[in-house]
């Protein structure tokens, strides 16, 4: 909005201030912005949820964890709407709201903010005999993460009609792109939107733990879609894809303010949500955030270089599964004391405080790593 404001009234030409125009300008600023938003609107947030009495009951089907957890109680959840309202209230002040990956890009929080919401809703009013601590169904919950993720890819899929780059599959460490057609493209678009919001959601159970590493992951993310895309420097278009051998993505780089934006909001939400945590962020955030990480991973094509930069969040998430299968396969044996993996080394000893650092610094090596691969083609 800040944008198309300053344009039509010529503001660069009659002032003679052009840094507006330039995509890493209005993406630091975006991250700027959206953190003092999240810092003003916390505590309001938070004592508006608190008489609300939207508050936790950490319920596990593990005695010796919900003794771990139990000073946890009534502290209020739902605290996502920070996140949620700091990056789209900074997305539509500082980015093009004409550009299509970012009219997505909002889309998809709301839809996935939404869908969190009414499940933390179910969770919290919970006591009816048709509903329990759970909230919603699995296959509910499920089922509208696929519906969003459907109307993401298709139209996804449209926008890169003509761009070769867009319609490829790409490998770390390899140059070139493997051709991709329309289904397997939006087969591998859900499989990524529903599993990168699930697993960022299987991570948020220690204070600080996930969002600790989405800023790592966002801000890596803000760097590839700039990349991804044309840049002025000087009065002269370039194109950093072409020099790092990486998928050339037109207008991807606006999504630079838009993750910037997320940067920034999940910042200041760590600000409240560190030990000990004054709010939790809920399915209301996870789940959006989640799946604006799959998001920009599709955008800028690097799917599986996704799995390097989110390794926390996939070990989260394979911890699960694995736990599952193994418990299935043996019945009734476990793999680990208890999952996702962050609950496994807290019943090991770790103190809270010890798991969330270290997974801090297991997410930086991650985001490390998969900014070196760009380089190595």
């Amino acid at each position: 909005m800040l944008y198309h404001l300053l344009e039509h009234y010529q503001f660069a030409e009659h002032f003679h201030f052009y840094a507006y125009r330039y995509v890493m300008f209005r993406a630091i600023m975006a991250t700027l912005t959206s953190l003092c938003i999240a810092l003003l609107v916390g505590p309001r947030i938070i004592r508006w949820l608190m008489r609300k009495k939207i508050g936790d009951r950490p319920e596990f089907h593990h005695a010796a964890l919900n003794e771990l957890t139990k000073d946890k109680a009534n502290t209020p959840t739902m605290g996502g709407l920070i996140i949620i309202l700091a990056t789209v209230a900074t997305t539509l002040l500082w980015a093009k709201l004409n550009n299509p990956f970012v009219q997505k890009a909002i889309f998809l929080v709301f839809w996935f903010a939404v869908l969190g919401g009414i499940d933390d809703w179910l969770k919290l009013t919970s006591g009816t005999q048709k509903r329990t601590r759970d909230g919603l169904h699995w296959w509910e919950k499920l089922l509208f993460q696929i519906a969003g993720a459907v109307l993401i890819a298709c139209f996804l899929y449209r926008d890169f009609s003509g761009l070769e780059d867009g319609k490829a599959f790409w490998l770390p460490f390899y140059k070139h792109g493997l051709p991709l057609s329309k289904w397997p493209f939006v087969f591998i678009a859900i499989f990524y939107l529903t599993a990168t919001s699930n697993a960022v959601n299987l991570a948020d159970g220690m204070d600080g733990l996930a969002s600790g590493c989405v800023v790592m992951v966002s801000m890596v993310l803000t760097i590839l879609c700039y990349v991804a895309s044309e840049s002025m420097t000087g009065g002269v278009t370039v194109t950093w894809a072409s020099y790092l051998l990486l998928p050339h993505i037109p207008q991807a780089g606006e999504l630079s303010i838009f993750y910037g934006a997320v940067l920034g909001a999940v910042l200041g939400f760590l600000w409240f949500n560190c030990y000990p945590a004054q709010t939790f962020m809920g399915d209301v955030g996870s789940l959006p955030l989640g799946a604006a990480m799959g998001y920009g991973a599709l955008v800028t094509r690097n799917e599986i270089l996704l799995l390097i930069l989110g390794g926390v969040f996939v070990m989260e998430l394979m911890s699960v599964v694995l736990q599952i299968g193994y418990f299935k396969y043996t019945g009734g044996k476990r793999l680990f004391r208890c999952a996702p993996l962050h609950h496994h080394f807290h019943l090991a000893g770790w103190q809270e405080s010890q798991v969330v650092v270290r997974f801090w610094l297991l997410g930086a090596a991650c985001a490390a790593l998969a900014l070196a691969t760009l380089k190595l083609r």
